[in-house]
């Protein structure tokens, strides 16, 4: 059953969608249900911590005498979510003592590093959901007056593949994916779901005992952070969210970051701006040709910059002109303006690059930084 409800973001009317949290709660109420009253139940009704009251249909339903399961489809309205359209399984078996107790079946992930909001070996279901799988069944429990327990299996057995393509397996969720929500309700194009993922992985870092890391927004500076040969365990993705994720690394008092973009990327933090998306600002013109003005470049190379298309075509005006040190000088700027955003506290060091130039500048001592953030050799023990 679709979520009929919505909201509007940027002049469109987007769907709101339920949670993996949820899913499991409804089925595992309905296992429960069919466990408890013998009979068949097409639908169970639970509350969300939103304060919205869910009746989601159930599928795959069987029971007897011992154990019930049924699943629910995940539906996550006009979110991008890959976890869209998947059954999540909840097996219910009963136990002498009351309270509920959760397993992972196929393709709910295992913690297996600290940080987390789950401990270590326990399947990757989050607090949230876990209350809202106890209320639904002590509700159940009550109904039925049943005095006893219950044993919760939930499953996702897509979740296997999909997990792949997560950040769980950076995080230490390793075998499939979390069962998650807050709310119980997926909030469409949710910027702020994107954050808090960013955040908990800089927090798993931080568990590692990492105080020296890599931040690069989005996958072109992933592939030249691998051309340097870096350490993939030390590196987060950024997005556009520079700002953000900065202070939150200022919060866990990291010591060093080194800070790997494209140069239509990293011009905007040169100018002071920390959220790069360009429906937030733009501005890369401007910057570029205010630095060029700066170094000396004459009034013609700022008009060609500034008629420029893409930062690639100012680019190559730039290196046409031959202004010594522009690119590094760049790089400088984005440096004190990231070191200014956390107060000092944090040494960054940049790197700057052109999909069509490669390597176009680095602050001070990015590459001596670069160079530590390289794996570690492996011992004669290890090979």
């Amino acid at each position: 059953m679709a979520l009929d409800r919505f909201i509007e973001k940027d002049g469109k009317k987007l769907r709101y969608g339920y949670t993996t949290g949820s899913c499991a709660t409804a089925a595992a109420k309905g296992a429960a249900m069919m466990l408890l009253g013998g009979e068949d139940v097409p639908e169970a009704a639970i509350d969300t911590p939103k304060g919205w009251r869910l009746t989601l249909p159930l599928f795959d339903r069987e029971f007897d005498s011992v154990g019930a399961t049924c699943s629910v489809i995940k539906d996550a309205g006009d979110d991008p979510d890959v976890t869209h359209g998947v059954r999540v399984f909840a097996t219910v078996h009963l136990t002498a003592e009351p309270g509920v107790t959760f397993e992972g079946g196929i393709g709910v992930g295992t913690v297996t590093l600290p940080g987390l909001a789950v401990p270590v070996g326990e399947p990757a279901i989050n607090p949230v959901p876990r209350q809202m799988m106890r209320k639904e069944l002590d509700e159940v429990a009550r109904a039925y007056d049943y005095a006893g327990g219950f044993r919760v299996t939930i499953a996702i057995p897509q979740g296997v593949e999909i997990a792949k393509r997560t950040f769980n397996p950076k995080l230490g969720i390793m075998g499939g994916l979390s069962v998650v929500g807050t709310s119980g309700i997926v909030e469409p194009m949710s910027e702020a779901a994107l954050m808090a993922s960013m955040k908990l992985e800089l927090e798993v870092l931080k568990n590692k005992g990492f105080d020296d890391i890599i931040f690069v927004p989005g996958n072109y500076g992933r592939d030249f952070a691998d051309s340097l040969s870096l350490d993939r365990e030390r590196m987060i993705k950024i997005s556009n969210y520079v700002g953000f994720m900065f202070e939150e690394a200022e919060r866990l008092m990291f010591r060093r970051i080194l800070f790997i973009g494209h140069l239509g990327k990293m011009v905007k933090v040169a100018g002071g701006l920390f959220n790069t998306h360009s429906h937030v600002c733009d501005g890369r013109m401007e910057i570029l040709a205010a630095n060029a003005a700066w170094l000396g470049g004459s009034r013609q190379l700022v008009d060609a910059i500034m008629g420029a298309t893409t930062t690639d075509d100012a680019v190559k005006s730039i290196l046409a002109a031959d202004i010594p040190g522009y690119f590094d000088h760049l790089a400088e700027r984005a440096k004190m303006r990231c070191e200014d955003k956390v107060f000092g506290n944090i040494t960054v060091e940049i790197i700057i690059f052109s999909k069509e130039y490669g390597l176009l500048g680095a602050s001070d001592g990015a590459m001596a930084l670069a160079e530590s953030l390289k794996p570690a050799a492996p011992t004669d023990s290890a090979k």
